[in-house]
């Protein structure tokens, strides 16, 4: 079945296969956030007001999207057209991250308007959005990236961010069920959460990423969506950029690793006995089912 058609103009173009790149926190996706927003053409926003608040909403309380497929893609259209308006305000009020990732134009913006052919976007957590996305945009191209799950709860530790999300009166697994931004799923998810210690909480929230990209993985085709390993992509950075430029063909230069990228594996420093036997408890099984099972 063909994509429903949809046109949006922005900064004088049409918005063509747009590219979105998800998953968990802490799993990589700065990396291809970064060479993309640096590749010749793109206007790649990460963390734009107009989006994050869409996205935030969407992802804690997933019931207001349920049964209002058209709204809720009506809704990412229109952030998504204030955001990627090149202007530069627009530039001052995006995530850090995001103006870390850019190159300066010679009017102060992160691109010259002249020159974008494509548009992108990684703003946090907006995998919990993603039929929305595809809903809003039926020819984005959505490219996902795991990590071993373990490192992935000794760096959310590590985030006083992600920490923050476990507060008591913010997270909201008792309001909103099932959660899938917590990872909250199953009844006896539900009973056993007030319990988890933090690690267990971030292992949670992992398992949940990873039965949610399976589930993306199984409704859209490999013509739109993509899976890379975060561990590949710091091993082997030009191969990913030649694998990326051809799932959204466009040329993606490169993709820049840290010159002391976090190890692989670096949770067994990182995680005490009794954190690595509760995030075995939590999400043993799908770590061994994603091949992180050593």
């Amino acid at each position: 079945m063909p994509p429903r058609p949809y046109i949006l103009v922005v900064n004088g173009r049409k918005v063509r296969q747009p590219v979105f790149v998800i998953g968990a926190p802490h799993s990589g996706a700065d990396l291809l956030a970064r060479a993309l927003k640096r590749t010749t053409g793109f206007h790649f926003t990460i963390g734009q007001p107009s989006v994050l608040s869409v996205v935030y909403a969407f992802a804690r309380s997933p019931s207001i999207q349920q049964g209002r497929g058209e709204a809720a893609a009506t809704v990412l259209r229109d952030a998504f057209a204030q955001a990627w308006q090149v202007t530069p305000h627009a530039c001052l009020t995006c995530l850090p991250a995001c103006r870390l990732a850019r190159s300066r134009s010679a009017s102060g913006t992160c691109v010259d308007e002249r020159d974008i052919t494509r548009y992108g976007d990684a703003s946090p957590e907006m995998m919990y959005c993603a039929e929305a996305l595809v809903d809003a945009f039926p020819d984005a191209r959505l490219v996902q990236i795991i990590r071993d799950g373990r490192d992935v709860v000794a760096a959310m530790l590590a985030d006083p961010e992600s920490l923050a999300w476990f507060k008591r009166g913010v997270d909201n697994v008792d309001t909103e069920f099932p959660n899938p931004f917590f990872g909250v799923e199953t009844e006896s998810d539900l009973a056993a959460w007030p319990k988890l210690s933090a690690a267990g909480k971030c292992a949670m929230r992992w398992r949940g990423s990873v039965h949610k990209m399976a589930r993306l993985r199984s409704s859209l085709g490999a013509d739109q969506l993509t899976t890379f390993r975060y561990e590949q992509v710091v091993r082997e950075p030009q191969a990913t950029a030649t694998a990326l430029s051809e799932f959204i063909g466009l040329k993606v230069e490169r993709i820049e690793v840290p010159a002391r990228p976090p190890a692989a594996a670096g949770w067994r420093r990182a995680l005490n006995p009794a954190q690595l036997t509760e995030v075995e408890q939590v999400a043993g099984q799908q770590l061994r089912r994603v091949g992180y099972g050593d």
